[in-house]
């Protein structure tokens, strides 16, 4: 799995174009099989989890997927960073596998911690798809990273549309196998896991970060021992690293903070949209709306993310955030004062996902090229470990504030909480090459 920087294998500029092409094939099809293993498992996560561990525990368990996705995300960059993309994606698919059997067994034997130990190592298969849209930038030309990162993104989108639809087909056919009732998803989940990680191993290669590096060492003139960190990756290039690179990038802390912020502010308020739904509509119908104003909401997440990453490229980076943000301060406003009108609901939950797509797109892109390449890794894990921490607190706090002070309270809040954002946005950064930044 590891790969060998220091081996003689030369690598022309004539000879990137067809590897981009070969990597982008490969991680979209690799990332809808991503897509449905750990969407058919969410997609009956709380239902199982409320059974082995009790309704008032089914939240928590949820959580700790996107927990484990968040924390996971250190270990499989730190593989990166030293060792290429290849080993790094096969480990958090994995991770993920490991997870789904895991909980499978909790189903069977009614284990409590075997259940939250398999849901955060599910995180795995999250922490693989997010990574993988880093991937497909290593080596995109730079008028063309919003793109191609928008473009595996939106890959996500056909596995999980898709995998709610086999969730009942996996846990009829399982169940006939003698495995308790909920627990097939997860059965399949580790399967899409396992057949991702394969394909992976066998057809990432040449590797896109450690190809990217041997250009950008082809390109220096000092010789490779002491080249900077843009061009090896420096032992011990884990979070703290990550963090003092952010720290004196302006660039990159726009991006970070910009994917952080939106996803916050998205989760935030689409979380307590089914327990609003539930408020104003008799339990029959309840399910039918979350159903049908979730899909709304995926959509608006993910089916335009094509077209945001041309804007992205088209209009630049910074403008591109700030639309989304003004996206998702639309989505508050509506949302917030739909009151029990669920049309007018649904159109501000599909502005929500438009919102956060603009976010995680334009601000991925910028915290890419906004870093050298040796420690590229090191600060998209950091990335990602801030986006599921802030998504994860504000799950948990959302519940709260919902009870205290109401749904609007909610929606205003989450619009404030953007405040920071377009203060960072509004101010003039550099987003030149990093070596030029540096």
């Amino acid at each position: 799995m590891a790969t060998n920087l220091t081996a003689p294998q030369i690598i022309v500029r004539s000879d990137v174009a067809p590897i981009q092409r070969r990597t982008m094939r490969l991680l979209f099809g690799t990332q809808i099989i991503g897509g449905i293993g750990v969407t058919i498992g969410i997609s009956v996560g709380a239902l199982l989890a409320a059974r082995v561990a009790g309704t008032a525990m089914a939240g928590v368990a949820q959580s700790a997927g996107v927990v484990g996705a968040a924390l996971l995300a250190v270990p499989v960059t730190r593989i990166m960073a030293r060792h290429g993309r290849r080993p790094g994606l096969v480990l958090a698919y994995a991770l993920g596998a490991v997870g789904g059997v895991l909980v499978v067994l909790a189903a069977a034997t009614r284990s409590v911690p075997l259940l939250f130990l398999g849901m955060l190592l599910f995180g795995g298969g999250t922490a693989a798809n997010l990574q993988a849209r880093y991937t497909a930038v290593d080596l995109a030309e730079p008028a063309r990273r919003g793109r191609q990162l928008s473009l595996i993104v939106w890959a996500t989108t056909i596995g999980a549309v898709a995998a709610p639809n086999f969730a009942a087909l996996a846990d009829r056919i399982t169940t006939g196998w003698g495995l308790p009732p909920l627990a097939g998803p997860f059965a399949f989940s580790s399967a899409a896991f396992v057949l991702a990680a394969v394909v992976l191993l066998g057809l990432l290669r040449p590797d896109p970060l450690l190809t990217a590096r041997r250009l950008a060492a082809a390109d220096t003139p000092v010789p490779p021992a002491a080249a900077p960190v843009g061009v090896r990756a420096p032992r011990g290039a884990g979070m703290r690293l990550a963090w003092s690179v952010v720290r004196g990038r302006p660039a990159a802390r726009l991006g970070i903070a910009a994917v952080a912020v939106g996803h916050l502010v998205m989760v935030a308020v689409m979380s307590m949209t089914p327990v609003r739904l539930g408020e104003s509509h008799a339990d029959a119908d309840v399910l039918r709306l979350v159903g049908i104003v979730l899909s709304l909401h995926i959509a608006g997440m993910y089916a335009f993310s094509p077209v945001v990453g041309w804007l992205t490229d088209r209009l630049g980076r910074r403008a591109v955030i700030l639309g989304g943000v003004g996206t998702l301060l639309a989505a508050c406003a509506v949302a917030g004062t739909a009151g029990h009108h669920t049309p007018r609901l649904s159109v501000g939950l599909v502005l929500l996902g438009l919102g956060w797509s603009g976010t995680m797109v334009a601000g991925s892109t910028l915290l890419s090229e906004s870093v050298p390449a040796g420690v590229r890794p090191s600060v998209q894990g950091f990335s990602d470990l801030v986006m599921g921490l802030a998504g994860a607190g504000a799950a948990v706090l959302s519940g709260f504030v919902m009870q205290i002070a109401g749904y609007p309270v909610l929606a205003l809040l989450a619009a404030v909480a953007t405040v920071p954002l377009v203060a960072l946005a509004l101010r003039p950064v550099p987003t030149g090459a990093p070596d030029e930044e540096g």
